[in-house]
């Protein structure tokens, strides 16, 4: 498939190979030649509500750190990932970013998973004035508090993360375009605007809504939900979930035979076999979402990233792994351009200037470390993952017109 291009504006430096290794030092380390590991601090969900995809980030920073070692270390010398576990909870993560900077005395951060402790991480890091590159935290609550030190590695904050979706949507023959919709949402800094964005979209284009609720981030039970929601009759249900509730309502909805024309749900259909597995594989057709990454794209790095995924922890790499591999893929950028880690503000101008090629194509951002780009909208087709939009870089010939359990591999 063609290179994904994300990037709305050039650049006038050379493109950037991020897995080719600078040899020079680090800061006052020039002179002397230090040989002590480079630390890299982060803490993850790997507990608690967001430990499936917390797990996922963690792998695919093991997968970067791999690479760079491999290749010679970032700026000569080997780098150390220092992970703490912040079991999903707020409080937790600021001692934590706390604790890496202060006590272990990490020489760079990256970020958590989801916007809901990226948010807490992020002021942490700012107060320390340390770059904070973000794999996954896409709330634009992030980018208006005027940080100069954060910067999210994804396509496009969660407000714009649906629009390629929502606007195909709406342009389609007026026999197939839904007409009511339904919107589910967990109550979370990212999945609230996602669902939000294309609700804006759809609504102007004169789509109703049908039903709107959002949830608490410990629901476990979603039948009241989906019996408000088939009472209601929407031709789409556009859901805003994270990765165990967008579980919970599928199967809630089967349990209740409810079935909309069309289901696109947030995150929860990019964690690959384990969401297959988890609401059976025979009901996934049809099933759309944003996503970040394709395996098969022709990026920097890509093939390298999907085969030491494999090697290391086996299968294809789910989105989040990608979306944390990306992250030290700027980070590495940064560093190896400005060629001193000690240099934190001068890293985070680098990026304010400069777009950098990565896995999940090439990124630039805002003076607010917002980023400039449109996401992939992946569907589930025969057990498996298809790209679908935008046209000129899908994997397939046509997108499955609309939800259909029970009905994959048939």
């Amino acid at each position: 498939m063609p290179k994904l291009s994300i990037s709305r504006r050039s650049t006038s430096l050379a493109v950037i190979s991020v897995l080719l290794l600078g040899a020079a030092a680090c800061g006052g380390d020039s002179q002397g030649g230090s040989d002590a590991p480079i630390k890299v601090g982060t803490s993850l969900p790997l507990t608690g509500e967001f430990s499936q995809p917390g797990q996922a980030a963690e792998e695919g920073y093991q997968v970067w750190q791999e690479l760079v070692n491999d290749d010679g270390g970032l700026l000569g010398r080997e780098v150390e990932l220092v992970v703490k576990d912040d079991a999903s909870n707020q409080n937790t993560i600021v001692a934590d970013y706390n604790a890496l900077i202060s006590q272990d005395d990490v020489d760079l951060l990256v970020g958590t998973f989801s916007s809901l402790l990226n948010l807490p991480a992020s002021a942490v890091a700012e107060r320390n004035q340390m770059l904070y590159v973000e794999p996954a935290g896409g709330s634009p609550e992030i980018f208006s508090r005027g940080f100069e030190y954060t910067f999210f590695s994804q396509q496009a904050t969660a407000d714009k993360q649906g629009e390629v979706f929502a606007n195909w949507l709406v342009d389609l023959p007026e026999g197939e375009r839904p007409q009511t919709a339904a919107y589910p949402t967990i109550d979370d800094p990212f999945a609230a605007p996602n669902v939000h964005g294309i609700r804006a979209i759809l609504e102007d284009a004169g789509i109703e809504t049908v039903y709107q609720e959002t949830y608490a981030i410990d629901t476990k039970n979603f039948d009241t939900i989906v019996n408000g929601m088939k009472a209601a009759s929407p031709d789409i249900v556009v859901h805003g979930a994270v990765f165990e509730d967008g579980v919970g309502l599928v199967r809630s909805m089967l349990k209740a035979d409810f079935e909309p024309t069309w289901l696109y749900q947030t995150s929860a259909p990019s964690h690959g076999d384990q969401y297959a597995e988890a609401i059976g594989t025979e009901n996934t057709e049809g099933i759309l979402y944003a996503v970040s990454h394709a395996p098969q794209a022709q990026t920097p790095g890509n093939d390298e990233f999907v085969a030491k995924y494999e090697e290391m922890f086996g299968g294809l790499p789910p989105e989040d792994a990608a979306d944390a591999f990306a992250a030290g893929q700027v980070l590495q950028a940064a560093v190896d351009a400005v060629g001193d880690v000690e240099d934190q503000a001068g890293m985070a101008e680098w990026l304010r200037n400069n777009s950098v090629d990565t896995i999940l194509g090439e990124l630039e951002w805002n003076d607010d470390g917002s980023p400039i780009g449109e996401f992939l909208i992946g569907q589930w087709q025969g057990g498996q993952v298809e790209f679908v939009l935008p046209e000129d870089i899908a994997s397939v010939d046509k997108i499955v017109d609309g939800w259909k359990p029970g009905s994959a591999g048939e």
